[in-house]
């Protein structure tokens, strides 16, 4: 006897552990939201078609940012409205990939509508689907491009006018006019029989992307109760009245059966011809270095404090020195919206092999410049890693008996001994040398210095804070 069973696609996470908060089992979104709805969409085609282990998923700044959580595949995030820009490079360098750019209105159509458009123009092989609820959703329900005439919003709180605002922007009457793309729909996600239409239109754009046709484009008119301020059963309604009229339902460009497959010109240099066409470092740039035996293997490196205390810059020294050892390194800051005063971090990863993402959650070490940084990140260290953090600005203990924790006086070293509270950074990077047992040594630290200062007469400075750094902390550990 055949037997139905009803579970969700294969391509989603059985438990979305990258979502914050304590319930994993369920989406993040707003009860109306169409974003689940398209989710599933893709998901079950993914599934169908087998694509979740050759998809990259690219999502950027609004709700559509969230698709990491869900997706059991490639992602990558990318700045507001940078996706397009991403998914070429992604598509180009891995051209058998399946590659989705997914995208909110106010993120495709205002900043980032540029991006889309010179994609579209190109032809790039990849598929884009669009979420249109005609307002900015994560931000607070601003004007978006496609907000309606006489549509109030945080920012038109009288109405988008034609005199003020101007019209709202049709995507697909604009992408289906450029000579590239091969297929641009728009679709609806209010009841049963669009959804069935949407998820028509879906599996037609991944397919002629899979058959190296080009350029697909999916706009689906999706309700947001919470920024619309209507009751969630009257969401669709307002779709099928107010939106529809102004973006129909409708295929706008169909060309996959016609268009032939044109190949990419393929390129390839050696190595060689590499470094010499990019004017790359060579070999010649590396110091000679042993790593010991018993050094810090493979470190996931978090360093954190207030800005201006030359947290970033350490952390680019760190990945600096790490590449000058022969390591393969990443380096991703992270900083508030006023640098000097705020706070700062940023994430380094220092790997005898290839590194699959710059990203540190859980870090083998964390550099503590103050007692909020420390707050925020000591738990996330793993059990056996080590804590280095700032005893002059840090008064307190570190309560965690699973790690290596060591105080030293970076600032008040600095400014005592050197004259110069701003060295309190490489004072770490010393003390770093010393407690990592030697992952690399203070000869190529002082190697990448002329890189990573840019005032000349500080060179010196910060390799006696270099040495001193390594002094207090052998010190510390008796060593």
């Amino acid at each position: 006897m055949a037997e139905t069973i009803f579970r969700k696609a294969k391509s989603f996470y059985d438990v979305y552990e990258r979502k914050a908060g304590a319930n994993k089992d369920v989406t993040h979104y707003c009860p109306g939201c169409g974003h689940g709805i398209l989710h599933k969409l893709i998901a079950e085609a993914m599934d169908d078609f087998d694509l979740k282990e050759h998809t990259v998923l690219i999502s950027p700044v609004g709700c559509s940012v969230f698709a990491y959580y869900y997706f059991d595949c490639g992602n990558i995030q990318a700045a507001h409205g940078r996706a397009p820009a991403v998914a070429t490079g992604v598509k180009r360098t891995n051209p058998d990939s399946v590659v989705i750019s997914y995208q909110g209105d106010g993120d495709l159509a205002g900043i980032g509508g540029n991006e889309i458009l010179q994609a579209a123009n190109r032809g790039e092989r990849i598929s884009v689907f669009f979420v249109n609820n005609a307002i900015y959703g994560m931000t607070g329900g601003q004007m978006a491009p496609t907000t309606l005439l006489g549509m109030r919003t945080t920012t038109s709180p009288h109405g988008r006018s034609i005199g003020n605002e101007g019209y709202p922007l049709h995507m697909c009457e604009l992408i289906s006019t450029l000579e590239a793309p091969v297929y641009v729909e728009r679709v609806s996600l209010t009841d049963a029989k669009h959804i069935m239409q949407a998820r028509r239109a879906v599996r037609k754009a991944l397919k002629a992307q899979m058959e190296g046709k080009g350029f697909t484009f999916v706009e689906a008119l999706s309700a947001c109760p919470t920024n619309w301020k209507v009751p969630t059963r009257e969401a669709n309604r307002w779709i099928v009245e107010m939106m529809e009229p102004v973006f129909p339902i409708k295929v706008f460009k169909d060309e996959i059966e016609t268009r032939e497959v044109v190949p990419r010109e393929k390129k390839t240099y050696t190595p060689h011809e590499i470094v010499e066409t990019l004017d790359l470092p060579t070999g010649d740039e590396t110091v000679s270095f042993v790593r010991p035996p018993n050094a810090l293997k493979d470190p996931e490196i978090k360093v954190a404090g207030f800005g201006g205390q030359g947290v970033l810059l350490l952390g680019l020294a760190l990945a600096q020195a790490g590449m000058r050892a022969g390591y393969h390194v990443t380096w991703l800051p992270s900083y508030g919206p006023e640098m000097r005063g705020g706070t700062a971090n940023c994430h380094v990863r220092i790997a005898e092999g290839r590194i699959g993402s710059p990203l540190v959650h859980e870090s083998d070490v964390l550099i503590a410049f103050n007692g909020p940084s420390l707050d925020k990140f000591a738990s996330l260290v793993k059990p056996g890693g080590l804590i280095l953090y700032d005893s002059s600005l840090i008064d307190r203990t570190i309560e965690r008996t699973d790690v290596k924790a060591l105080g030293l006086p970076f600032t008040e070293l600095a400014d005592k001994e050197l004259g110069n509270g701003r060295a309190s950074n490489f004072v770490a990077m010393g003390a770093f040398i010393v407690a990592s047992r030697g992952v690399f040594d203070e000869h190529v630290v002082k190697s990448i210095l002329p890189l990573v200062i840019k005032r000349k007469n500080l060179i010196e400075l910060n390799e006696r804070a270099v040495a001193a750094g390594m002094r207090i902390a052998r010190e510390a550990l008796g060593s």
